[in-house]
């Protein structure tokens, strides 16, 4: 628990630092950990929802929630969000959606890396009847892994741009948030065993200190773009991890 709570805090620092909650990678070392697989969504949601809310305040009080560019989305995440985590998948097949989901975002990521810190930035006006129809695919494959999603959204909205980078990154922490909180609602209709989350609450304090850095990280010392491609970097590696660990 000493090694995999570190790994914990290291994700929480890289993804807090250009607002996301790191739901995906902590997904992906507990699968490695050989975690029992009916609570780790459960713990990977609650580690977002830990991660991300200080940003989300943060990010609220410094004025950079656009609801008029999130509110779309947030739309068509929610019951998708809630109704994607209350559906029960094999194993296997988790594994091989949660290794596409971390290959792509890692991608995304990488490419949203380079939309920062660009003299221009030209904003597209995108019909809300579009941006709810991306807001529930994201909604359903997130509540389906387990994620917040926001590392699918930010990215689309850097490529659509769609918003300001201050807003896109503000709007992606809050769409975490909300997302996975509707996910634990989604998981909570399943047969799970809550005896033993709490005996993870290592995990819990480690992402929590290390949330709380990463954001200090991104305000004081690196830039947006640096930060970005490193903690892009951190998701495709662990996603060879994965891939690797799915070869027969």
């Amino acid at each position: 628990m000493i090694i995999l709570s570190i790994f914990f805090f290291i994700t929480a620092i890289l993804y807090s630092s250009v607002g996301f909650g790191g739901g995906s990678t902590y997904l992906a070392l507990m699968l490695i950990w050989d975690f029992p697989y009916y609570i780790f969504p459960v713990i990977a949601l609650f580690c977002n929802i830990i991660v991300v809310s200080g940003n989300s305040i943060n990010y609220l009080r410094s004025g950079n929630i656009n609801l008029k560019l999130l509110t779309p989305y947030l739309v068509g995440s929610i019951p998708f969000a809630f109704f994607g985590a209350s559906i029960s998948i094999e194993k296997d097949l988790f594994e091989i959606l949660l290794f596409f989901v971390l290959m792509i975002a890692g991608i995304f990521l990488f490419i949203e890396s380079k939309f920062f810190n660009k003299d221009e930035f030209k904003i597209k006006k995108i019909s809300n009847l579009l941006s709810i129809f991306i807001g529930s695919i994201i909604g359903f494959i997130s509540g389906i892994v387990g994620i917040g999603g926001g590392i699918f959204l930010s990215p689309i909205l850097f490529l659509m741009k769609a918003g300001y980078p201050k807003h896109i990154t503000a709007a992606a922490s809050l769409f975490i948030l909300i997302n996975s909180i509707f996910g634990v609602a989604g998981q909570l209709t399943k047969d799970i065993v809550f005896d033993e989350f709490f005996n993870f609450w290592p995990l819990f304090l480690c992402v929590f200190i290390g949330g709380q850095i990463g954001n200090f990280l991104n305000i004081k010392f690196l830039s947006n773009k640096t930060l970005a491609l490193i903690t892009s970097l951190l998701v495709i590696f662990v996603a060879i991890r994965m891939g690797i660990r799915l070869i027969p």
